[in-house]
C-alpha cells in the first residue's frame, strides 16, 4: 500500500514538473507556441518548427523568421502551392503579426520517408545590414 502511495506520489509530481516546464516554454516562445498549436489541425505526423530568427538582423530573442517542416496525411493529393497556402492559412495571425518569414517544407508520409526525412538548409541572411 505504501508503495502505490510512493508510486502514485511521484507521478503526480513529475506530472507537476512537466507541466511547468510546458508553461514556461509557452512564455518564453509564444509566437512559435500559437503556431505549433495552430498546425496541429493538420495531425501532423512529423512537425518540427525551427526559429531561425537568430540567422538575421534581428534582437536577440527574437521570434520572426520561422522554416516549418510538416508532414500530414492532409497533403495527400496537393500540390505544392495548395499545401503552402493550407499551411499559411493556420498560421494567418502569426504571419500578419510578429512572423517576417517563413520557409515551408509540407510533404506526405511517402514523401518524408522518400527523402529520409531531409530537408534543405536554409540560405544566409542577405538582409539588414549584411549587404
Amino acid at each position: 500500500m505504501m508503495l502505490a502511495f510512493h508510486s502514485l506520489f511521484v507521478i503526480i509530481y513529475l506530472s507537476q514538473i512537466i507541466e511547468n516546464q510546458c508553461l514556461i516554454m509557452e512564455s518564453k516562445n509564444p509566437v512559435e507556441t500559437s503556431m505549433r498549436d495552430n498546425l496541429q489541425e493538420l495531425q501532423p505526423l512529423h512537425l518540427q518548427l525551427i526559429n531561425e530568427s537568430h540567422m538575421h538582423n534581428v534582437p536577440k530573442g527574437s521570434e520572426s523568421h520561422f522554416k516549418v517542416i510538416i508532414v500530414s496525411n492532409q497533403f495527400m493529393n496537393r500540390n505544392l502551392v495548395a499545401r503552402h497556402r493550407i499551411v499559411n492559412s493556420l498560421l494567418k495571425s502569426q504571419i500578419e503579426g510578429p512572423v517576417h518569414a517563413l520557409s515551408i517544407h509540407a510533404m506526405t508520409p511517402d514523401e518524408w520517408f522518400e527523402k529520409e526525412g531531409d530537408y534543405p538548409d536554409s540560405p544566409a541572411c542577405l538582409g539588414g545590414n549584411k549587404l
